[in-house]
């Protein structure tokens, strides 16, 4: 059965600040040490099989820019990743699936978490995504059904 005209496939990379230090201003805690090498390590892994197409979106808070830093490449900040976002923010700032290429998300549990449970599962669930891990998702259309298929799970230890 030949895909359906109009059929948009593309890649959504949700990438988790690495490790950040504590503090009570959420949106200034700075990364670790070891929070500056697990996003070197991931954005060494990102950089070597980066998708054509790839828009960056960044939260506002300085632990996921320092985080997105460590690919050397443009990115977007962008207000609707606040740590206090929730799915329909994120699906809304990358425009999935409809925009096709690729998106990647730099932001925050739990909405990181749950967007991944409601891409995967079909409904909103609080699954856990490390601190500086890598879920690269893909949408795509197979015999006129639309499905979204977990490519790779990435952990900065599992790749440093």
């Amino acid at each position: 059965m030949p895909e359906l005209p109009g059929a948009t496939s593309m890649d959504l990379l949700l990438w988790r600040h690495a490790e950040a230090e504590e503090g009570d201003d959420d949106l200034a805690r700075p990364l670790t040490e070891r929070g500056q090498r697990q996003a070197e390590v991931v954005a060494a892994w990102i950089r070597a099989r980066q998708p054509k197409r790839l828009r960056i979106l960044v939260s506002p808070a300085a632990r996921t820019r320092q985080t997105v830093e460590a690919l050397r490449l443009p990115f977007e900040t962008e207000r609707r990743l606040a740590p206090d976002a929730d799915t329909s923010a994120l699906i809304a700032a990358c425009d999935w699936p409809q925009a096709g290429g690729a998106a990647l998300i730099v932001g925050h549990q739990p909405v990181l978490g749950r967007l991944a449970a409601l891409l995967l599962a079909g409904h909103e669930a609080d699954w856990s995504i490390r601190k500086g891990a890598l879920w690269w998702l893909s949408n795509r259309v197979r015999h006129g059904e639309t499905q979204t298929v977990l490519r790779a799970v990435i952990a900065p230890e599992l790749v440093g």
